[in-house]
């Protein structure tokens, strides 16, 4: 199964497309179709990417904020690092306080978007693994809270399953508009959804 899975992938149209265009992930289409939708970044913007390994998200947020913005990437792998100067790296768990202080400090002030397409470690029992997801999901909104400019933007994957409608009815507490969507590059088979939280409410 395993490579007839690397075969299907080498085959399949996005993982071609990404290869020839350099781009670091074939996940880089799902923020370009999804930014392309809703407009989440803005030239200038300060960027945090959460969860940023391989680097392909981080890799079109650079592109969209030009020279004037900054991306910082959190994971706990390491990432190639990128020729923009704009780019940033902290390695580390970015559900713990100490790489969440530093994230502020890297930050100088508040993040205009946060970014993040980060899976927690999976277990292959479907019932604990969507309670990670759910917590993973639960630490990212509480990053926002923390470092999120007003009127600021939350772009996250998520999956379908218990504790999903709930974690919707949180981003409608701290977003003025919720938006839940699978771009056109998601695998068909995948419960992988994004939710996109536009406009963060002043506290």
């Amino acid at each position: 199964m395993g490579k007839r899975w690397q075969v299907e992938k080498k085959n399949e149209h996005y993982y071609k497309s990404a290869k020839k265009e350099n781009y670091r992930s074939r996940a880089s289409y799902k923020i370009l179709q999804l930014d392309k939708r809703f407009k989440i970044i803005k030239k200038g913007d300060k960027i945090v990417d959460l969860g940023a390994a391989p680097g392909g998200w981080s890799q079109i947020a650079l592109e969209k904020i030009e020279e004037t913005g900054m991306v910082l990437g959190v994971d706990l792998k390491r990432i190639k690092p990128f020729p923009e100067e704009n780019f940033q790296f902290i390695q580390g768990d970015f559900t713990q306080k100490e790489i969440q202080d530093k994230i502020m400090e890297k930050i100088g002030g508040r993040a205009n978007v946060i970014i993040c397409d980060a899976a927690p470690s999976l277990s292959g029992i479907k019932d604990i693994d969507q309670l990670r997801s759910m917590d993973l999901a639960e630490n990212v909104i509480k990053i926002a809270k923390n470092i999120m400019e007003f009127r600021g933007n939350l772009l996250m994957k998520t999956f379908q399953g218990p504790g999903y409608q709930e974690l919707i009815k949180k981003f409608k507490k701290e977003f003025k508009i919720v938006k839940t969507t699978k771009p056109a590059s998601s695998r068909k088979a995948s419960s992988e959804m994004y939710i996109i939280g536009l406009g963060f409410k002043e506290k």
